[in-house]
């Protein structure tokens, strides 16, 4: 069978996909020479009547289904981030229920979670951010209490409101230092770049990412005992590799480098990165089959598997990055792991046709769809009601 892609100028091109997925079986060692989380999407609930600026309605069936399907590979979840549409859609509410339904499911099972902790209790207004630095850190304890109170590891995530309201690093020093100073657990420290939110230029006090770096590892060497790791996510691998040499004894990096991943979890003789990665979500089975191989040893099978995703990833997040979640979920659609292709707040509509076209051709190249018919057939249909005759 040929499926008809959209080519440029109004013309289609023919693709033939695959017959047979890659067998990346469920089960298995558990994961030893690194920590991985996969940053886990949500599943938009497409019956319910709400607009793109009302609160989200989630299908929880299918939503807790894809956690368990990360955890049956072996990897940790990462709940309640930015490929939940954590502020881009799904709202605070809505984020502290799927932190406590997701907690209440990663015991039942015995799946590792950690969770984002934030500040969109606080939403920007016609003036911008109106808040005191009590009120930021007031909103960051009420989500880290949540997050402990459901069993879960806490991810301080950047703040929206932060970034407005810091008036320089020492603001920046004081909101973590009595955050990491009540935390009941070590917790894992973002920096999340503006290519992903543009409200979080100038995080930790300064555009100049030295600087910023500074604060950084002044924050964590201030209280490392309450520092398990930082998840970086600026899309800059050498920087990447100089932070993670500074950090203390004992705190991890997490790359968050959705375009150089492998490189950075493979390491090098002075260290490596663990990972918490949004692309992970359609990778997942493949992404725990190449660190398996990596707990054996083998690096280059480690990199024979994960190289050839790093197209795909550099394709669902490319410019403007943040709209990446619509590739994820649009994946996530043709695997089968959910019926409908829409998202929480309307977001389904963030990237063209092509792009997705193109998401389908790298991602069946890959082996990633479970069943390579059914994929094709929903990318058929999707053809179809933008008038792509086949």
């Amino acid at each position: 069978m040929t499926i008809h892609l959209p080519a440029e100028g109004g013309a289609t091109r023919p693709y033939q996909p695959r017959t047979e997925p890659a067998a990346f079986a469920p089960g298995g060692a558990p994961l030893a020479c690194r920590t991985v989380f996969s940053a886990a999407h949500v599943v938009a609930d497409p019956y319910a009547d709400v607009t793109p600026d009302g609160p989200a309605a989630v299908d929880w069936d299918a939503t807790l289904a894809f956690r368990r399907h990360l955890w049956s590979h072996g990897l940790g979840v990462a709940e309640a981030m930015d490929t939940a549409q954590r502020g881009m859609g799904l709202d605070w509410a809505g984020a502290a229920e799927l932190i406590r339904r997701s907690a209440a499911e990663a015991k039942a099972v015995g799946g590792r979670i950690a969770c984002g902790v934030g500040t969109d209790q606080l939403p920007a207004t016609d003036i911008g951010y109106p808040y005191s630095l009590d009120q930021v850190r007031a909103a960051y304890e009420e989500q880290l209490e949540v997050v402990e109170t459901a069993g879960a590891q806490a991810i301080l995530m950047a703040s929206r409101a932060l970034t407005a309201v810091a008036k320089g690093p020492e603001d920046y020093l004081e909101v973590y230092g009595h955050l990491l100073r009540q935390a009941a657990e070590p917790v894992v420290l973002h920096w999340l770049g503006p290519m992903f939110d543009p409200a979080l230029e100038g995080y930790w006090g300064s555009t100049d990412l030295d600087a910023a770096t500074r604060t950084f590892l002044d924050v964590i060497a201030a209280h490392p005992d309450k520092v398990d790791g930082i998840k970086v996510s600026l899309l800059d691998a050498q920087r990447e590799i100089e932070l993670r040499r500074l950090l203390p004894d004992g705190v991890r990096c997490y790359t968050g480098d959705d375009f150089n991943y492998p490189e950075l979890i493979a390491g090098d003789d002075r260290g490596f990165s663990h990972a918490l990665l949004g692309i992970f979500d359609p990778l997942g089975p493949l992404a725990a089959e190449a660190v398996r191989r990596l707990d054996t040893g083998d690096v280059a099978a480690f990199r024979g598997l994960l190289d050839p995703t790093v197209e795909l990833s550099r394709h669902l997040f490319q410019a403007p990055t943040r709209f990446y979640k619509t590739g994820v979920v649009f994946l996530a659609w043709l695997a089968g792991h959910q019926s409908y292709f829409t998202m929480v707040g309307g977001q389904q509509s963030s990237r063209s046709l092509p792009h997705l076209a193109r998401a389908y051709e790298l991602a069946d190249g890959l082996g990633l769809f479970p069943d390579p018919a059914l994929a094709e057939s929903r990318m058929k249909n999707l053809l179809a009601v933008y008038g792509v005759a086949q």
